[in-house]
């Protein structure tokens, strides 16, 4: 009887075991924030999500086991790391810790997790493929032909035909066991093998500056081999290597290329295929020229039919050189390329004139027409591009400058089927197309908007009870991705199309809850650095194609700001520990050149684009609108040394965490002692932006912060009428410090203004992304986008973190802790989002109903949320319809400002509180 007992009670535990590792799950493994991603060149980290059915899941300890095949993997011979049981409750960015990477080799990855619900099982095998990790394992020569031809114009609006490369090769008769191609064409690159286009890419590589880095793609290429005869293709783009279009613009040479095909074959054999003087070349292809800002010309008349196969005759063809190098080693490349992301198609068409046509996407977009004709051969179709027309129903082109925003397609004259054709080296930011040349009378059905931009996971989604914002969210959406170049432009359509740092400080944060930019922002970072002068001196455009080194503190302090933004949106450290010295160097440069007095007198910019006093002006003449260049300076500085200082905590560096803490304290004294009047209890002349840096920065006193946030409110309820005054600086913390500071409802107001200046003017005003300028409807067309997102601010961040109530909580990364603390303010009804954050799904959807905010919430496994929910009656809150004291797991922690505070753990809740509104 004890025996069955003993059995009984075996068996019980086993199945409970069972059970509780059926509900705990392990998913979304990552590399480097991708997903089994190949030709890496650095040790990785490792990160994964939990899920369990039950609520309150917390991992308290991880087992990682990586092997060099999935046989081994699965057999439990991890042969190139196994961790062995780390307690730990971290799951993102685990380092990589075990035996040296090799080139070329693929590594499989598991893990377990121990949690306070039992332990999981192993999770589903994951992989990673490492690159060419050395310098020697490049075999490959860059190939190029550093020549014009006839048809190429050097000089002016240049030209420059697109360069056609092959190369034949013969691939044994026996089993391949593996075919990886590493490759980099610059500027851009389309390759073929047997004709087949390789990866899905476009406008490849990503860019940058090409003397310092050149980044390279890996493809596996084991199914596109045939035995016998094989061909590889490649076509190069101009892009930004060749720029010979602008003075003052980088140019780096005519295009060129490195390419390394490696097979290995079941026996072990290998065969190598590298680019050499040995492939042809030749520009007399279909693609006549090719400009990001001018357009693209074809000639289908040119096609070389079979030309990236096998068995084409290339006797006519050059032969290719080797050329010089760019300067840059090969790198491998994390961030994803630019792909063709979404297909819309369009709404009308109007003949304006006989033989012209208007085209109405519907939708301000980036990217290109794809379009079907038919017709005579050399009937040449032109298409050009604007985000507006003008009253007569024409192109208004006056704000695309000097780019010519020109396709021109020639037919081949197929007399059965419709030709079909979009270009591949160039892009346009438009809503309208003008169409000419086309054949018979063209249709909606001919055409379709091909939307590009850098490949990246959709991750936020926010919606609320007011069309207002709604209309502006989905302008954020589209004009946010229509600037993910690879690096984040300004602008899509223009003659510029630059990566200005001001632009993106703050608002990369409230992009990075709509999209996963992890990777982009990071790259970006590393262009900054490269960019850096010796002296330290960081520049206003990264990468530097145009040499923009004004020395300020408000566009290179996006530098500081997108570091910490990554590490506290993503918990991704490293960027803050690879440019740590040269952050410091660009501070100790701007200190020793421009400081007096602990004051930083050194801008450039100003309030840049804040709303002029008359409707034509780009920028305002007032200097009552004005704010001064040091408050500027010295807010910046006393905020980058905050950053600073923080950064080197966490380096593990405290004496310079207290030298930059000791620095912080003498400038903002300085600061304070010369801006301040004592009398009126405001900042210099009172600019909005004046008082709001220092207010949000804590340089304010206790006693004299409720004095100035009140000269805030009176200045835009009073002079501005409830309407925004701040320029790029000032919005990035107008939403945020409003709030905080106990006026939502005044940027409930900004957010849902429909007049002038606001962001619903622009929607009002028929606009589907964001406008350069508040005025983009009346000012000078020498500078007034239709499409740049600088503007916003932190008007995302307001809507995810305030109106949501979904904000990673200060002192955590990554969402580890996350704060939940909505806004319901009169004048909203219902509020849902979601965001997908690095550690799981995290929503929010609240509502009122009656008398009660009705709250349903999702909080990922391996966190805990502080929810803080608007009541002022606590006793009456329900979950799940049970009183929320009596609900196992929920920790209340206080009740304050109209607020009651529970601590929660992992899982699903729905939430009933009496009142709610703010």
């Amino acid at each position: 009887m004890k025996k069955l007992i003993s059995f009984c009670v075996s068996l019980g535990l086993l199945l409970t075991a069972c059970a509780d590792k059926a509900t705990i799950e392990i998913v979304n493994l990552r590399c480097e924030n991708l997903v089994n991603p190949q030709g890496i060149d650095q040790a990785p980290r490792l990160s994964w999500n939990l899920s369990s059915a039950k609520r309150n899941l917390q991992q308290t300890g991880y087992h990682i086991r990586v092997a060099s095949s999935l046989e081994k993997l699965s057999s439990g011979q991890p042969d190139a790391w196994d961790s062995g049981l780390v307690s730990s409750g971290e799951s993102i960015y685990i380092p990589y810790e075990g035996m040296s990477l090799e080139s070329r080799t693929t590594y499989y990855w598991q893990v377990r997790a121990t949690t306070n619900q039992g332990t999981s099982g192993w999770s589903e095998p994951a992989c990673w493929t490492m690159g060419l990790t050395q310098t020697a394992d490049w075999q490959a020569q860059w190939t190029g032909l550093d020549k014009s031809f006839e048809q190429d114009v050097l000089t002016g609006k240049t030209r420059l035909a697109a360069r056609y490369f092959r190369k034949e090769f013969t691939v044994e008769d026996k089993a391949i066991r593996k075919a990886t191609l590493y490759i980099s064409g610059l500027g851009f690159y389309e390759a073929f093998i047997n004709a087949a286009r390789i990866g899905e890419q476009v406008l490849s590589p990503t860019p940058t500056d090409y003397s310092k880095v050149v980044k390279y793609n890996t493809f596996d290429l084991t199914s596109n081999l045939q035995t016998g005869d094989n061909a590889i293709g490649l076509v190069l783009g101009n892009g930004r290597f060749f720029s010979m279009r602008q003075p003052g613009v980088r140019h780096f040479g005519f295009p060129e290329m490195i390419l390394q095909l490696e097979i290995v074959y079941a026996d072990g054999s290998t065969q190598t295929l590298v680019s050499d003087s040995s492939w042809k070349v030749t520009a007399d292809g279909p693609i006549r020229a090719n400009n990001e800002f001018d357009g693209e010309e074809y000639d289908a008349r040119m096609e070389m039919p079979g030309w990236n196969q096998p068995g084409f005759d290339d006797s006519t063809w050059l032969q290719a050189e080797t050329v010089k190098a760019p300067g840059g080693l090969p790198e491998a490349q994390l961030n994803k390329n630019i792909k063709v992301m979404e297909t819309i198609h369009p709404v009308s068409i109007k003949e304006i004139k006989p033989g012209l046509h208007i085209l109405d996407m519907g939708q301000n977009m980036v990217g290109w027409l794809r379009m079907k004709v038919k017709g005579e051969k050399g009937q040449t179709v032109q298409l050009r591009f604007a985000e507006v027309l003008k009253e007569d129903g024409t192109l208004y082109l006056d704000n695309i400058r000097s780019a010519l925003v020109t396709d021109l397609y020639t037919l081949r004259g197929s007399r059965e089927e419709p030709e079909v054709w979009e270009p591949s080296f160039t892009y346009h930011g438009f809503r309208f197309v003008e169409i000419s040349g086309y054949p018979g009378t063209p249709a909606l059905a001919d055409f379709e908007g091909r939307v590009v931009y850098d490949e990246m996971e959709v991750t936020g989604h926010f919606e609320t009870s007011d069309p207002t914002i709604n209309q502006i969210y989905r302008n954020a959406y589209w004009g946010i991705r229509g600037n993910y170049r690879g690096m984040p432009t300004d602008c899509p359509q223009r003659d510029e199309r630059m990566g200005w740092l001001g632009d993106r400080a703050v608002g990369s944060q409230g992009e990075s809850f709509i999209f996963d930019n992890n990777n982009l922002y990071a790259k970006w970072l590393d262009d900054i650095e490269q960019a850096q002068r010796e002296d330290g001196s960081i520049p206003d455009v990264a990468p530097n194609y145009w040499s923009v080194y004004s020395d300020n503190m408000t566009w290179p302090g996006a530098y500081l700001i997108i570091a910490n933004m990554l590490y506290e949106q993503y918990g991704n450290k490293e960027p803050i520990i690879r440019h740590y010295d040269s952050m410091k160097k660009w501070m100790k440069y701007m200190k020793d050149k421009y400081m007096i007095d602990n004051i930083m007198t050194k801008d450039t910019y100003g309030d840049w684009c804040m709303p002029p006093e008359s409707p034509g002006l780009i920028h305002s003449q007032d200097p009552g609108r004005k704010t001064d260049a040091a408050v500027l300076g010295t807010t910046f500085y006393f905020r980058m040394l905050y950053l600073l200082e923080r950064f080197a905590g966490l380096l593990g560096k405290p004496d310079e965490a207290q030298r930059f803490a000791g620095e912080a304290a003498e400038v903002r004294e300085a600061f304070h002692a010369r801006f301040f009047n004592k009398e009126t209890r405001q900042y210099s002349n009172n600019t909005v932006t004046a008082n709001l840096l220092p207010l949000c920065y804590g340089m304010v006193a206790d006693e004299d912060k409720e004095a100035v946030f009140g000269h805030i409110v009176e200045k835009t309820m009073g002079e501005f009428n409830g309407h925004v005054s701040t320029g790029l600086v000032g919005i990035q913390w107008l939403m945020r410090g409003l709030t905080e500071y106990g006026r939502p409802d005044i940027a409930l107001q900004i957010a849902t203004n429909r007049t002038y200046p606001s962001w619903g003017y622009m929607a009002e005003k028929g606009a589907t992304t964001i406008w350069e300028l508040w005025n983009g409807d009346t000012a000078d067309p020498a500078m007034n986008s239709g499409n740049h997102v600088m503007l916003l601010g932190d008007l995302i961040v307001w809507y995810y973190e305030n109106l949501a109530g979904i904000r990673n909580k200060p002192g955590s990364t990554g969402f580890r802790e996350i704060e939940m603390k909505p806004y319901p303010i009169d004048g909203l009804d219902w509020v849902t989002a979601s965001y997908h954050s690095t550690r799981g799904l995290i929503t929010s959807a609240w509502k009122k109903e009656g008398d009660n905010f009705c709250w349903q919430i999702t909080i990922p496994g391996n966190t805990t949320a502080f929810v803080c929910i608007p009541t002022s009656d606590k006793d009456k809150i329900t979950e799940s319809g049970t009183p929320i004291s009596s609900v196992p797991g929920i920790r209340f922690i206080e009740a304050k400002d109209g607020y009651a505070l529970y601590e929660l753990g992992s899982g699903a809740y729905d939430i009933v509180a009496p009142g709610g509104a703010i």
